[in-house]
């Protein structure tokens, strides 16, 4: 299949899929056109960076098997690049690789063979997630949790009841980076540009104020967020 650019309405979202087996390619861009969304196609890893380059597309498909640059380098060149969220397709099933996509910066990984169906239902919920990299969305929601980036306050949901979460400035915007990318595990230097004043460059400053969200976290009834990565740092939680 050659790269190919379908043309609903503009407003529609845009997916690069970044594949080289063409039958994969197709079912994909198949379901996502039936899904509403505009579709893009590179065949090898180099082309994925040129079109990303040119189109600017709302999110990446990111195979890791590819030639001329393999899923990992692209993904990344699209990290120093900027915040395209990017879901990983590959045949690979183990921790350590899921674990590499996650800590380079992917947002979600998907193991070859899947359903084509999950697949979209995972786009869907990736651009819901990262939708306050747009200048209009202030108002992160993951899992039980209501972040606003402008007000700064956080709410979390236990059953039908709506609890605040009174944080620090520094807790709260650890809470924030993490909820932008909660599958991805951020490194303790990543953090410590969040939480440390200048006078202070300890990487143990960032478990401390860990600590300290985690367990006004667990005073409302929540366990597991944000998620200890033993010798890698912290992601989110174990339901992002």
């Amino acid at each position: 299949m050659t790269e190919s650019l379908l043309a609903p309405p503009a407003n529609q979202a845009l997916v690069l899929i970044a594949e080289d087996e063409p039958e994969i390619a197709d079912i994909l861009t198949a379901y996502l056109k039936r899904a509403g969304f505009r579709t893009a196609h590179a065949q090898d890893g180099r082309r994925a960076l040129e079109l990303h380059q040119q189109l600017k597309p709302d999110l990446v498909l990111l195979d890791v098997m590819m030639p001329k640059l393999d899923g990992w380098m692209v993904l990344a060149e699209l990290r120093h690049r900027g915040n395209t969220p990017v879901i990983m397709l590959t045949a690979h099933d183990q921790d350590m690789d899921k674990l590499m996509g996650l800590r380079i910066g992917a947002d979600d990984y998907i193991v070859k063979p899947f359903n084509p169906a999950e697949v979209i239902a995972r786009i869907q919920a990736v651009l819901r997630r990262c939708g306050d990299r747009g200048a209009g969305h202030r108002v992160l929601r993951v899992d039980a949790f209501e972040i606003d980036i402008d007000s700064h306050e956080v709410n979390v949901y236990i059953g039908t009841r709506k609890q605040p979460l009174h944080l620090t400035v520094t807790e709260f915007n650890l809470l924030a980076q993490l909820a932008k990318a909660p599958r991805r595990v951020f490194s303790r230097a990543e953090l410590l540009v969040l939480c440390s004043p200048e006078s202070d460059t300890l990487e143990r400053t960032v478990d401390s104020h860990i600590s300290k969200l985690r367990r006004k976290i667990e005073d409302l009834g929540l366990h597991g967020v944000p998620t200890s990565i033993r010798g890698v740092g912290y992601r989110f939680g174990s339901q992002a």
